[in-house]
C-alpha cells in the first residue's frame, strides 16, 4: 500500500494531524512550519510532539513532508532578507527534529536577476549552516516550474545544489505539476523522465512526490495547480505514478486546491489506482 497523504493545518499541534490524516485513509501527511505567506511559527510543545511520534509509529504512518514558508528565499538580492530566509531555514530544522526521521521540503528560491550561478551559491551557503547541527532530518529541494528567476526548474540546478552541499541529508521531492510545466514529460514518458533524473542527480536523492495535475499546457512555465484529472495531465499520469516501481514506495502528498473531504476523494482515487 503506497504513503498518500495531503497538507493539514498544524494550528492544533502534532497530534490532532495525525488524528485528522486518519480521518481521511490517509498515512502520511504535510504541514507548514510556519505561517506559509510569513514568518511566524507555533510555540513548540515537546508532549505533543512525543504523543504524535508514537501515533505515527502505531499507524503504519510513512515519513512525513513538512513545507518551509513561500516566503523563505534563500538567494533575494536582500541582503538582510536573504540572511533572515538562512535563519529560518535552521531554525525549522532544529524544530523539525521534534519528529525525527521525516522530510522537510522548500522552494530551492529565486535569484531575482542576481544569475543562476549566484544564487544557487547562495542557497547552498545557507543549507550548509542549517546542516551542520545534523539534525535527523532530510532537507528536499523541490522541483519547480521554471517561472521567472526560480531556481530549480532544471534538473541541473538542484544536482548544483546538491554537490555544492555536499550532505547525505539533502534529497529531491519530484512536484508533478511543476515538472510537467517545466517541461518535463511525465505523462507521454515518465519512465524517460526518470532516467534523466536518474542520469543527472540520480534516483536514491528522489525522495518524495507532491501529486497534483496542472491549470496549464506542457512546458507553460505557470504553476497553477489543479485536482487529479482535471487538468492537462490527466488521471492515467497518476495511475501510472503511483503504480511505478521507482516511485510507488514515496511519501506522495496532494496538494491540490482542495479541502479535507476532496483530499479524501482524492486518496480513495489513488487507492483505487494501485495494482
Amino acid at each position: 500500500m503506497g504513503y498518500f497523504g495531503c497538507h493539514l493545518s498544524a494550528g492544533k499541534g502534532y497530534a490532532a494531524m495525525v488524528e485528522t490524516a486518519a480521518s481521511i485513509d490517509a498515512n502520511t501527511f504535510a504541514f507548514f512550519t510556519r505561517n506559509p505567506r510569513g514568518s511566524r511559527a507555533k510555540q513548540e510543545d515537546p508532549a505533543d510532539a512525543a504523543r504524535a511520534a508514537a501515533m505515527l509509529k502505531g499507524g503504519g504512518f510513512g515519513p512525513l513532508v513538512a513545507h518551509g514558508a513561500y516566503t523563505m528565499n534563500l538567494c533575494t538580492a536582500d541582503p538582510e532578507a536573504r540572511n533572515f530566509a538562512a535563519q529560518v531555514l535552521a531554525d525549522d530544522l532544529r524544530r523539525m527534529a521534534a519528529l525525527p526521521g521525516n522530510f522537510y521540503n522548500f522552494h530551492p528560491g529565486s535569484h531575482v536577476g542576481q544569475g543562476v550561478e549566484a544564487g544557487i551559491d547562495y542557497i547552498v551557503a545557507a543549507l550548509k549552516n542549517a546542516l551542520a547541527p545534523d539534525y535527523p532530518v532530510t532537507v528536499l529541494l523541490e522541483t519547480m516550474a521554471g517561472k521567472g528567476s526560480e531556481i530549480g526548474g532544471r534538473f541541473e540546478e538542484l544536482k548544483a545544489i546538491l554537490d555544492g552541499v555536499g550532505s547525505e541529508r539533502l534529497g529531491v521531492c519530484l512536484d508533478t505539476c511543476h515538472v510537467y510545466d517545466g517541461g518535463y514529460d511525465i505523462v507521454g514518458d515518465l519512465d524517460g523522465v526518470l532516467a534523466e533524473f536518474d542520469r543527472v542527480i540520480g534516483l536514491s536523492r528522489l525522495k518524495a512526490l507532491h501529486l497534483n495535475d496542472s491549470k496549464n499546457p506542457f512546458a507553460s512555465h505557470k504553476d497553477r495547480h489543479e485536482c487529479l484529472g482535471k487538468g492537462s495531465l490527466g488521471e492515467d499520469a497518476f495511475r501510472g505514478i503511483v503504480n511505478h516501481p521507482l516511485l510507488r514506495d514515496k511519501p506522495m502528498i496532494l496538494e491540490t486546491p482542495n479541502e479535507l473531504p476532496g483530499y479524501a476523494r482524492e486518496i480513495s482515487l489513488l487507492r483505487s489506482f494501485e495494482s
